[in-house]
């Protein structure tokens, strides 16, 4: 499945348009996880911990997106985003998004 934040495949023509895609996940870091970036916001810097989460968070997202890609029967998704909301306290949806296409032939060069 090809994946591109931009509005086009190199080399391929778009042949059709499926409709918009997505994959959303709600996390939160553990209590270990959360005691741990508590103390790293005390002294400063960046919280590893949190960073973990919101990676993985990113990645189940993206491949939930590429999945119901592939149940519309996708070639590949263009203008591919994230975005990420709070909406409870410690509580963040990651969403994956992006327009499914069914790809064409090679462009001639």
């Amino acid at each position: 499945m090809v994946v591109t934040t931009g509005n086009e495949v190199a080399g391929r023509s778009i042949a059709g348009w499926l409709g918009i895609v997505r994959g959303i996940v709600v996390r939160s870091p553990s209590i270990r996880q959360g005691l741990l970036g508590g103390l790293r916001q005390i002294v400063g810097g960046n919280i590893e911990r949190y960073a973990e989460v919101c990676e993985k968070a990113r990645e189940e997202a993206f491949e939930r997106m590429v999945r119901h890609a592939q149940e519309m029967g996708a070639d590949a998704v263009i203008a591919m985003r994230y975005d990420a909301t709070e909406f409870l306290t410690g509580a963040t949806e990651v969403l994956a998004y992006g327009t499914a296409v069914k790809l064409g032939p090679n462009r001639e060069r």
